[in-house]
């Protein structure tokens, strides 16, 4: 996991409608970087639908949400569809921002250890700081958690 204090990566990476987006494009807002395993499971459905059902919460702490896994553009867009999801899924297929994030970690299933995504949230500021780091975030939990974090 990156260090507080330390100057996000920024990144170029697709959203759900094929359109790029970079960390740098969001300077002057705080902004919600969080990793997750794969669309359309329990934990990352539970979690994205919670970020989408506090969305215009965010927006008015002028916060951005922006949640990124190693799917598709075409997973993200049907994971967007699906749960009429209101921020924005970005695709990092090639893993760049996933690794400069050091989110990509060795993972331990039923005794079976595989390389993956550790569900992880970071909140940066305005001028892309990392200001909190969360790993091994509950998925649940944890838009509620980021919206008590602006407060």
């Amino acid at each position: 996991m990156l260090e507080i204090g330390t100057k996000a990566p920024d990144f170029a990476l697709p959203d759900q409608d094929g359109v790029m987006h970079t960390l740098s494009e969001y300077v002057g807002k705080k902004v919600i970087l969080y990793f997750y395993p794969k669309d359309n499971t329990s934990g990352c459905t539970k979690q994205a639908c919670g970020f989408s059902e506090r969305y215009p919460q965010f927006l008015e702490k002028d916060a951005v949400v922006l949640g990124v896994s190693k799917d598709s553009v075409a997973s993200h867009k049907r994971f967007q569809e699906k749960y009429q999801l209101t921020f924005t899924l970005l695709s990092d297929t090639e893993l760049s921002a996933i690794k400069a994030y050091d989110v990509w970690q060795e993972k331990k299933n039923y005794g079976k250890v595989s390389m993956g995504v550790v569900r992880t949230t970071y909140l940066i500021d305005e001028e892309g700081i990392i200001i909190k780091a969360f790993g091994k975030v509950k998925a649940a939990d944890n838009p509620a958690q980021m919206l008590e974090e602006l407060a």
